[in-house]
């Protein structure tokens, strides 16, 4: 039995919001005061594009199934998609073409230990491992004392897993902890977004998603507004309670442990000779001594 995703009200929204984004003057087009619409036209768009207003039309109404690759490219292109948004627009419209019919639930990887061993090897780097859902799945004894207000919080699942997106906006202590909220936040949300575009029918993202957006206001509005992030890295800066304030560096990597789910290993570290580095180590010496105390590496029954 063939299946497609009916992700039309995504494409929808997506389209007609980076459309409305876009002003004439960005696009070489003469501007007008008579203009009723703050951004583009559809018409403009069809004809920057190549494609017919009706053709256009149709696509931005959500009749994504068999467009080809080019006319993505130039529908892309004309909207100024950043890779980001360029992917996640391929990726719906991967999602809308027929295929055997999906698995209501993916079921759960596990980690292989070969990775334990991995974040297990990083003394001075917090690592941790997360699925597109940004559920941390496996850690090192760093990661879990850097991250200890989120795996401290009530809204771990019932493993004990935190997960970024209930912590931002199901937690006030985050506001606290993380320097930032607001980009925070605004990456949490734009990392899922991604996520729904790559999985549409992942039952376990939709529940999440539902759940954030009926209990928070602050979650509903950001992600009406449509924005995506796929590779992202930078500095992060902490309100830690043990170690102080902490400024790192992170950068996630791909980590293909599945077919069926997307996985990344994202590590945080210090500037070298730095305060920062100092108070890392400090909280990394913390970390070691109270995996010996508990008598087996932390975080191995994740």
């Amino acid at each position: 039995m063939e299946h497609r995703s009916d992700n039309r009200a995504d494409i929808r929204d997506f389209l007609s919001r980076r459309r409305a984004q876009l002003t004439p003057e960005q696009v070489g087009l003469p501007t007008s005061a008579r203009r009723r619409v703050p951004g583009l036209r559809r018409e403009e768009v069809a004809v920057l594009a190549g494609v017919s207003t009706e053709w256009y039309t149709r696509l931005e109404k959500g009749h994504i199934s068999g467009v080809s690759e080019d006319v993505l490219d130039a529908v892309a292109r004309t909207l100024q998609l950043s890779e980001d948004e360029r992917t996640y627009l391929f990726d719906l419209a991967k999602a809308a073409q027929p295929r055997p019919a999906a698995r209501r639930r993916r079921k759960a990887v596990e980690v292989p230990p070969r990775v334990q061993w991995l974040l297990d090897s990083m003394t001075l780097s917090a690592a941790f491992v997360s699925n597109g859902r940004l559920d941390m799945v496996a850690t090192n004894a760093l990661a879990r004392a850097l991250f200890a207000p989120m795996f401290h919080s009530d809204t771990t699942d019932e493993r004990g897993r935190p997960n970024f997106a209930r912590f931002y906006f199901l937690d006030r202590g985050s506001h606290d902890f993380v320097d930032n909220w607001d980009d925070g936040a605004e990456i949490t949300v734009a990392l899922l977004r991604a996520e729904a575009g790559r999985f549409p029918n992942d039952k376990a993202l939709r529940e999440l998603v539902g759940e954030l957006s009926t209990v928070s206001a602050e979650f509903r509005t950001r992600w009406a507004a449509h924005n995506v992030r796929i590779h992202h890295g930078g500095v992060k800066r902490f309100h830690h309670p043990d170690a102080g304030p902490l400024e790192l560096t992170y950068q996630p990597l791909n980590l293909p442990m599945s077919a069926h789910e997307a996985h990344s290993l994202t590590i945080y570290t210090a500037e070298p000779g730095t305060a920062d580095e100092d108070r890392l180590k400090l909280l990394a010496s913390w970390a070691a001594t109270r995996s010996e105390a508990a008598g087996s590496p932390a975080d191995r029954d994740l």
